[in-house]
């Protein structure tokens, strides 16, 4: 059977979603479980953008040895040399090339005759060459291209050496019969096409990016670029997730052999959830909440005679597992370790006692630990950076007349700084504002606070997101406690410090 090949740029075109920043070390946690599920290509950024954007997908290029890991660059010599000393070290590096191509962009943004924009194209495919074979040529906008320019210019490129052609639906402009006749147009009208692949780039402006994507496919393109929960620009990307499994579940239709691993989409969807700090809808596809959930009482009933009845999809094709993990406050390192191995998580020495410690805390303030919990936990492990803050004591004082009082201790390199401050709205303001004293941060604004409960229960783990702009960036931050309060001021202490550590890898670059 024929494959089709994912691209997935999450930690690219994903992170320019607004009010969305990832540190290095979470864009590597992201990109090692996509590993795991087996896409075929991680872009992993822009390099040319900014200091922490090559510092990420130097990152990610160094330590991903068994997927093509991509950065992205325009038609400019510096771009391409910047995005090769960042992808360098990489098992299996590509450059990603990129130009506009419809008359709107020419004549507003490039200011450029359609010759001028092929022979920019050609010199840059050229000039990478030098570097590597595995080149990736976009045609920004090309929905919205003349056709004939367009196959001049991806035959061109072809010709000059590219080995992947990208037909982007830049602006979601497009409907499915239309994009799928352009890709068989493309087929068709190009010369040398059969000498690369054909790859799409759908966006989700009309809420067709899946749709489109899909189409292409239909119509003979090899790759689909997609991103996680389908966040990106605007409106966002064509979702990995959707398309994934429409093509595992009809592959009656499709007749195309699916590589990626199913079972990791949950706890990917997951992570890349808490790590932006974009929640995703209830009623979303494949990885919504209620995505598997059944209230009428006819589905309910179908679903308890066969399932099938009205579930196209096993929730455990995804991940998803709702048996209690048999875990408590008993349990040794040998029992978590053989978790770990049955979920295919692997923790160096260091990070697995970071975690092993946090679940024994658990299990001793919770009576029933479920797959949830430690779920939870290890997200807050997966992605370890060195911190400049950590949390040691925390005590607040609330009530009705009083005012809120928040004593607080941080540990520094090695030294102990401590205070205490009678301010705040409530008890999390306090907790804040005495933060900012401690830290010294001033330009600092709440854009996002909220506290979630993981499971259920009176002893239910609270897991708390914070979203702070500081210094004119969004800065993100997550935990997961049983004490709310802790929560919330270890995911502040969070999002401060991936600042200072954005800024420490900035001006080491």
């Amino acid at each position: 059977m024929k494959t089709v090949k994912f691209f997935d740029t999450t930690l690219r075109d994903g992170e320019q979603s607004p009010g969305v920043t990832l540190i290095p070390e979470e864009k590597l946690a992201i990109a090692k479980q996509l590993e795991k599920m087996r896409v075929n290509v991680i872009e992993a950024g822009f390099p040319i953008a900014s200091d922490g954007d090559y510092n990420a997908v130097k990152m990610v290029a160094d330590n991903i040895s068994e997927i093509e890991v991509a950065a992205l660059c325009r038609c400019r010599k510096k771009d391409i040399d910047r995005a090769w000393d960042a992808l360098k070290g990489a098992a299996k590096p590509r450059l990603h090339i990129f130009i506009a191509s419809s008359p709107i962009h020419l004549e507003y943004k490039l200011k450029m005759t359609e010759d001028e924009v092929l022979n920019s194209a050609v010199e840059a495919i050229k000039y990478a060459k030098q570097y590597t074979d595995n080149i990736e040529f976009s045609a920004e906008d090309a929905a919205r291209s003349d056709v004939d320019f367009l196959c001049r210019l991806l035959n061109a490129v072809i010709e000059a050496g590219a080995k992947v052609v990208n037909i982007p639906d830049t602006v979601g402009y497009t409907v499915p019969s239309e994009f799928g006749n352009l890709i068989k147009t493309i087929r068709e009208n190009t010369p040398l096409i059969d000498q690369a692949e054909i790859s799409v780039h759908c966006h989700n402006d009309l809420g067709l990016a899946v749709a489109n994507s899909l189409a292409a496919i239909e119509n003979g393109a090899t790759q689909v670029e997609v991103s996680v929960n389908g966040i990106g620009e605007r409106a966002g990307n064509a979702a990995l997730e959707e398309i994934v499994m429409a093509l595992y579940t009809r592959q009656d239709y499709y007749d195309l052999e699916i590589t990626q691993d199913t079972t990791q989409i949950a706890r990917l969807s997951k992570l890349v959830s808490n790590s932006t700090g974009m929640s995703i809808q209830p009623n979303k596809a494949i990885v919504g909440a209620n995505a598997f959930a059944h209230e009428s009482g006819i589905h309910q009933d179908g679903v308890i005679k066969e399932r099938t009845t009205y579930e196209i999809m096993d929730a455990k094709t995804i991940g998803l597992e709702e048996n209690k993990l048999v875990l408590g406050k008993h349990s040794g390192r040998h029992a978590l370790k053989d978790f770990l191995e049955k979920y295919d998580y692997q923790l160096d020495d260091k990070t697995f006692n970071n975690f092993f410690k946090r679940f024994k805390d658990l299990a001793d303030k919770k009576k029933n630990v479920s797959n949830a919990d430690i779920f939870a936990l290890l997200d807050n492990e997966l992605y370890d950076y060195d911190k400049v803050y950590e949390l040691e004591y925390i005590s607040v004082m609330t009530g009705k007349g009083l005012l809120p009082t928040a004593t607080i201790r941080l540990i520094k390199d090695d030294e102990v700084i401590q205070t205490a401050a009678c301010n705040g709205d409530g008890p999390v303001d306090a907790i804040f504002q005495t933060i900012n004293e401690l830290t010294g941060i001033e330009d600092i604004k709440l854009m996002s606070y909220k506290v979630d409960a993981v499971t259920e229960g009176k002893d239910a783990l609270g897991e708390s997101f914070v979203a702070a702009e500081i210094d004119g960036k969004i800065y993100t931050g997550r935990s997961s406690q049983t004490d709310i309060t802790e929560a919330s001021a270890i995911a502040y202490l969070d999002a401060i410090n991936k600042y200072l550590v954005y800024n420490k890898n900035n001006k080491k670059s």
